[in-house]
């Protein structure tokens, strides 16, 4: 029995369960690893090889998700700064939520990925998690989802109903459909922009580019802003500190624009500073999460240092 078709998914699951791209792949690992051992058990007449793998990923996410606190970005933790020059302060005892790097696995939709349905899911008992992405995302019924976590059709029903109620509150929901895809022309045509600002150290042009409400936060730092001009007075701090002539390279993660801004480094050449994930809605940016995490470029494989054009095509 060849599993090796289903890891990409199981490694998005996983993904959506626990936060972290790092854990996601070993827990696929896992799962893996104990379908392969008890790969002369499974009885096809019973579940499919797709459902059967989705049981043990479960069974080995639940496990390793025990006890153990959410993974959250910073404005999930508190109120928004007014200083932009405020200390730059990391939190390592602090489990980042982390961004999943989209060129590294092959899937059909990616909407559900996203970073804030991804922080806002993570506010959920780890059963709901699994309940809501088992039956909205992966559309799997609500008697396999029993099956899957040893419980009954009643009980996943009300999981899913509460979870649904918690997302709604927290302002998400699961459908794809309500997040434009990277290559939108319009999104193309926000981010293209808003890379020549940054690109320049063009503060009033970045601002121009913001929702009135954008959110701008730094994990593992966990101080963030809301709204434009705090946004645009940040930048600012961040310009005069490491001037202009930035290099960048388009990416994209969790189904949405990114970039990897490289400073420019005295001596010449540019070394990496940060990931930033964005999110367009009504043709402005309404969120930057800006990683600086180097477990984080290590997933998405980026170079510490490069010498580039100001932008890598």
């Amino acid at each position: 029995m060849d599993f090796a078709p289903y890891r990409a998914e199981l490694v998005a699951y996983c993904y959506r369960l626990a936060g972290s791209i790092h854990e996601a792949e070993d827990l696929a690992q896992e799962t893996l690893l104990r379908a392969w051992k008890a790969r002369d058990r499974y009885d096809p007449g019973r579940a499919s090889p797709r459902t059967w793998l989705y049981r043990i990923a479960t069974n080995v996410c639940l496990t390793a998700l025990e006890g153990r606190a959410r993974r959250p970005l910073p404005s999930g933790l508190g109120a928004p700064g007014d200083d932009p020059g405020a200390p730059l302060t990391p939190a390592f005892d602090v489990a980042w939520l982390q961004p999943f790097p989209d060129s590294r696995f092959e899937l059909d939709v990616r909407a559900d990925l996203r970073l804030a349905l991804v922080a806002a899911m993570q506010t959920l008992p780890p059963r709901q998690r699994a309940v809501l992405v088992l039956r909205e995302v992966l559309q799997f019924t609500a008697a396999e989802v029993a099956a899957q976590l040893g419980t009954t059709v009643p009980a996943v029903n009300s999981a899913l109903q509460r979870a649904r109620a918690a997302l709604a509150g927290a302002g998400e929901s699961v459908d794809p459909g309500e997040v434009a895809e990277p290559d939108d022309p319009e999104v193309r045509e926000v981010i293209e922009r808003y890379l020549r600002a940054f690109a320049a150290a063009d503060v009033p042009a970045l601002v121009r580019l913001l929702t009135d409400d954008a959110v701008l936060e730094m994990p593992p730092v966990p101080l963030w802003y809301r709204g434009a001009r705090d946004y645009g007075r940040f930048m600012r701090r961040v310009f005069e500190m490491r001037g202009g002539g930035w290099g960048l390279r388009r990416l994209t993660a969790n189904g949405q624009p990114a970039l990897a801004a490289y400073a420019p480094e005295p001596g010449g050449g540019h070394r990496l500073h940060t990931l930033q994930v964005f999110t367009v809605t009504g043709g402005r940016i309404a969120r930057n999460v800006v990683f600086a995490d180097p477990a984080v470029f290590e997933a998405f494989s980026l170079s510490q240092e490069i010498i580039f054009d100001l932008f890598d095509a």
